[in-house]
């Protein structure tokens, strides 16, 4: 079979553009999940519209790829470009033309019977369309918005939805296609406008949420339904796709590395889970409606207060406690601020001019470590209810001081 530019299972583009951007520069025989011919057709595809940013090397005489973009001078999210590249059949695209070479402008109004006939004669019976087809594809695009139903009498009439003047709002298109979820509908209105300047550049720019969008989308969907779902979920601790019903009750997304997380209630499991996005293949929306969202809900808000990350509890009596002092010099009241500002829970004391205790309850420990750390030189006593953790973080700071010679002396020590 030649080779195709368009793409009809998107998730497994999905699954290459994670490989090139996010682990990268592997050869073709690293990748094992599918065949070397498989992998050459993805390469090739992503190349295609991706060719600025793709990057090769040779390494062990072995030819590697990945994709790289610097933020510093790529103002617009290019991985947006995989969603513009959808397959389609030759009828899908004839009769999407034809409609709206009948429908023209918005004014023009026509009955089912008028497009089928109307049609017809501008294909000159190259292709023809029958009154079902026809009338699916504009309930289709109904559905979108592109198309208007209107009832006149017994007779429903269909119409060409009204452009929007989207120019005055070009500033903020841009702004959401590049921090909004979903952004990919930024994108392609974008596409609607000439090329104009972009004047937003992003120190933390996190593209690969664009790989996730259709995923994200559904969930919102059932979110708002409060509908069960039924994913399919190849988390890092599995080596087989896991299929999991799920009510699912809220998005996180961290600001510190752009990752996203749905929170779900495990019905199965009776508790709540966190699963990443990215390890989603595919959402079903299911028809059942879950009868205990809002209970739910109001379990998660709770919740809430004693989460660092998204690793959550169902029963908020079951904590970890945290507890840590830190020393700050006369002129460090900056210190201080932080420590109020980035706390996600818990509360900070004081204890006199120059020292400050953190206290916290929450699900884990570990998701607090890296953050912690971030006071390594002002800590002066750590208290975890969770020892493991605790021993770990002294025994790390202790190496630290081993390996720049400063052996954990006066100044330096903790309990």
């Amino acid at each position: 079979m030649a080779y195709k530019e368009l793409i009809k299972d998107f998730n497994r583009i999905r699954s290459y553009m994670r490989e090139f951007y996010v682990y990268g520069l592997k050869s073709r025989e690293e990748y094992t999940e599918k065949s070397a011919r498989s992998y050459d057709d993805e390469r090739r595809r992503m190349e295609s519209w991706l060719g600025d940013y793709m990057r090769f090397e040779q390494n062990a005489g072995r030819k590697t790829a990945a994709l790289s973009v610097d933020s510093r001078v790529t103002r617009r999210n290019p991985l947006y470009k995989a969603w513009k590249t959808k397959s389609f059949t030759d009828g899908d695209i004839t009769l999407h033309f034809a409609i709206f070479d009948v429908l023209c402008t918005p004014e023009i109004k026509k009955t089912l019977a008028e497009l089928v006939q109307e049609i017809d004669i501008l294909l000159v019976s190259r292709m023809t369309f029958d009154e079902s087809t026809l009338r699916k594809k504009l309930k289709e695009y109904a559905g979108e918005g592109i198309i208007r139903m209107e009832k006149d009498g017994r007779r429903t009439l269909y119409r060409r939805s009204p452009d929007v003047e989207i120019a005055p709002l070009a500033d903020a298109i841009d702004f959401f296609s590049e921090v909004a979820l979903c952004g990919v509908i930024g994108s392609f209105l974008q596409d609607r406008e000439p090329p104009h300047e972009n004047l937003f550049s992003f120190k933390h720019h996190y593209i690969t949420q664009a790989m996730d969008s259709d995923v994200m989308a559904t969930l919102f969907t059932a979110i708002r339904g409060h509908r069960y779902i039924t994913i399919e979920n190849l988390g890092k601790y599995f080596d087989t796709v896991q299929i999991i019903q799920l009510v699912p009750l809220r998005i996180y997304i961290s600001t510190q590395n752009g990752r996203q997380n749905l929170l779900a209630f495990h019905e199965k499991a009776n508790r709540l889970n966190s699963y990443r996005l990215d390890y989603i293949s595919s959402v079903r929306i299911e028809d059942e409606i879950c009868g205990k969202f809002e209970s739910l809900r109001k379990v998660l808000d709770r919740a809430e207060s004693h989460m660092w990350g998204v690793n959550s509890g169902w029963n908020v009596k079951h904590t970890e406690h945290v507890e840590f002092e830190i020393r700050i010099q006369k002129e460090e009241s900056f210190i201080v601020r932080r420590l109020e500002r980035e706390k996600r829970c818990g509360h900070v004391e004081k204890l006199d001019d120059s020292h400050y205790r953190y206290t916290a309850d929450v699900f884990d420990t570990r998701e607090m470590v890296p953050w912690i750390r971030t006071f390594i030189c002002r800590l002066t006593r750590l208290n975890f209810s969770n020892r493991t953790v605790e021993n770990e973080l002294k025994a790390d700071i202790q190496e630290m001081y081993r390996m720049y010679g400063i052996d954990g002396g006066d100044g330096h020590d903790f309990q």
